[in-house]
């Protein structure tokens, strides 16, 4: 990720949100926003758009903790999360909800780029593995509509299973379409035959 990304900072202490800012100007990230009020999170994310939230909260609740997760859409951007305390129980929420970084015993400004160089690493790795889950489980969706597909040509036309998947393939390259395509459109029409 580049250094242009915009940062979200959410501090209510000025004179801390300076520091931070500086930090990260510092550390090469110079497009950065500061917000004090987690209650006007949702409206700046919609509007600034940030590619990093960077959240300061001194005593975390569950419940705030749990909005702050839902609304800084922890699948589309990076969230470093420092906290003064915490228990297991917030620990596990805010892990579990993709925090890509959450750090005990508050923001030090000389821990600020080895934590968001981490997030961002974390978050992109994250990332990786939600793409790869989903062309799998896509992919396994897609088998067993071409094995239905399969499996209703051989009913009905006393095929092979490889002919049945020869005849699949050979009509999805006659049409310039894709064998899942052509699978799916039988199977649609196999389900409306009943």
């Amino acid at each position: 990720m580049s250094k242009n990304q915009r940062i979200l900072v959410v501090e209510p202490d000025l004179d801390k949100v300076q520091s931070i800012i500086d930090a990260l100007t510092e550390g090469g990230w110079p497009n950065v926003r500061a917000l004090a009020q987690v209650s006007s999170l949702q409206r700046t994310i919609k509007e600034f758009a940030p590619d990093i939230v960077l959240i300061d909260m001194a005593n975390p609740d569950r419940d705030t903790l749990e909005h702050v997760i839902m609304v800084t859409d922890t699948q589309s951007r990076a969230v470093a999360l420092f906290v003064d305390r915490t228990d297991e129980e917030l620990t596990q929420a805010a892990l579990g909800a993709g925090v890509s970084a959450y750090v005990v015993d508050g923001l030090q400004m000389h821990r600020i780029k080895p934590v968001l160089d981490t997030a961002i690493a974390r978050f992109q790795m994250m990332r990786k593995m939600r793409s790869e889950l989903d062309a799998a489980k896509q992919a396994l969706e897609d088998r067993k509509t071409i094995d239905r597909a399969k499996g209703f040509l051989m009913r009905q036309r006393g095929m092979s299973e490889d002919e049945a998947y020869t005849l699949l393939r050979q009509t999805a390259m006659g049409q310039g379409r894709k064998i899942i395509d052509v699978a799916q459109a039988l199977v649609t029409a196999a389900d409306l035959l009943g």
